[in-house]
C-alpha cells in the first residue's frame, strides 16, 4: 500500500493554477441525469441532479448532489467542531444520508485550448488533463423549445452511442454535460437512442456570488464558542463549493497526474479503503480517528451490489 501511494505521489506534480486562467461564469443548467447502469434492471437506473457551470471559454460539470451533501457535511463539522471546543485529541464523524453515491468526477472544459481536465477526489484533488474529444456532429433543421428556450437538434456518434443533442441557438456556448461539447450553441438536453443515458433540462439559473462558506482552498471557516474565527481543512471530502460562484476556476490544491497512476490509487482504494484513509492521512501529517456513516439501510434489508454492464462510454463496434 505504502510502496503504491508513494510511486503514485512522487510521479504526480502540483498542478500550477496559472496554465488555465479562471472564465467569468455566465450561465448555469441543471440537468437531470439518468443511467441505466444494469440492462438486466432497467427499471432501476441511475438518477442524480447535475450542474454545468459555463463561460465563454471554460465550464465544468459537476454533480450537484455532490455539492449539496458536503454543504451539509460542512454544517455537522461546524456543529461538532464547536461541541469539542478545547478537545486535543478532536473526534469527527460524518453521516451521509444519499442511498447512493453521487458522481465523482468533476468535468472541466476549456473550448479554446480545447482541453478536457478531469477533476476526482481520492483523499486529495487529482486532476487528469486530455485533449477534448472532436465530436463530429451532424446539424439538422429540427427544433424544439424546452422551457421557452429555444433549440436544434444535432447527431452524433460519441464513445459507442448514438447521441441526440438538442442545442440552444442563442446561447453561444460550445459546453454541454459530461463530455459532449463542440456545438455552435450550449447543449440543452442530450439523450442516446436507446434512452439509456439521459441529460435532461431541468432549468436555467442566473450565475450569483456565492456565499463565502468556503475559500479556493476548500477550507471551512469555524466560528469559536469565543467569538473568535478560524480555519480548518478537511481533507478527503470535497467541500469546496466555489463551483456556485462567479469564476469557473481549477481548484488550486490540486494535484496533476496522469490516467494510469490515477488508477493505480483507485485500486488501491478499492483493495484496502481503511488502509488507503490511513496512509493518506499519514503522508498529509494528519492524526486522529474518522469515521463515515453511510444512511442506514432498513431493517432485515440486505447490502445491495450495484452490477455496471452499461457504462456511458461503450467500445466502438465497427
Amino acid at each position: 500500500m505504502k510502496r503504491i501511494l508513494t510511486t503514485c505521489l512522487a510521479t504526480a506534480i502540483l498542478f500550477s493554477a496559472k496554465a488555465q486562467e479562471a472564465d467569468k461564469a455566465l450561465a448555469r443548467v441543471r440537468y437531470t441525469f439518468t443511467h441505466v447502469r444494469d440492462t438486466t434492471q432497467r427499471d432501476q437506473p441511475k438518477v442524480e441532479n447535475m450542474l454545468l457551470v459555463t463561460g465563454k471559454n471554460a465550464s465544468v460539470y459537476t454533480s450537484y448532489d455532490k455539492l449539496n451533501q458536503a454543504l451539509k457535511m460542512q454544517q455537522q463539522l461546524q456543529e461538532q467542531i464547536k461541541n469539542q471546543s478545547g478537545n486535543g485529541n478532536m473526534k469527527i464523524e460524518l453521516k451521509s444520508e444519499m442511498k447512493t453515491q453521487p458522481t465523482q468526477e468533476d468535468y472541466f472544459f476549456f473550448a479554446n485550448e480545447h482541453k478536457m481536465i478531469t477533476k476526482e477526489r481520492l483523499f486529495n484533488n487529482y486532476l487528469v488533463e486530455e485533449p477534448a474529444a472532436t465530436i463530429d456532429w451532424k446539424i439538422l433543421k429540427d427544433t424544439m423549445s424546452f422551457s421557452g428556450v429555444a433549440c436544434q437538434k444535432a447527431t452524433a456518434r460519441f464513445k459507442g452511442r448514438n447521441w441526440i443533442a438538442w442545442f440552444a441557438t442563442e446561447i453561444p456556448f460550445q459546453s454541454g454535460p459530461w463530455k459532449l461539447n463542440g456545438l455552435p450553441g450550449l447543449i440543452i438536453e442530450a439523450y442516446d437512442d436507446k434512452k439509456e443515458v439521459k441529460f435532461e433540462f431541468a432549468g436555467l439559473e442566473n450565475v450569483k456570488e456565492a456565499a463565502a462558506t468556503t475559500n479556493a482552498e476548500g477550507d471551512v471557516k469555524i466560528v469559536a464558542p469565543n467569538g473568535g474565527v478560524g480555519s480548518v481543512k478537511i481533507m478527503g471530502i470535497d467541500v469546496n463549493t466555489s463551483y456556485l460562484g462567479a469564476e469557473i476556476k481549477l481548484p488550486t490544491d490540486a494535484i496533476k497526474t496522469t490516467r494510469k497512476e490515477l488508477d493505480k490509487l483507485k485500486a488501491a482504494r478499492d483493495k484496502d479503503p481503511q488502509g488507503f484513509m490511513q496512509a493518506q492521512m499519514a503522508a498529509n501529517g494528519m492524526q486522529g480517528s474518522f469515521r463515515m456513516n453511510q444512511a442506514p439501510r432498513p431493517s432485515g434489508a440486505a447490502a445491495v451490489k450495484t452490477e455496471v454492464n452499461n457504462p456511458i462510454e461503450l467500445e466502438n463496434k465497427k
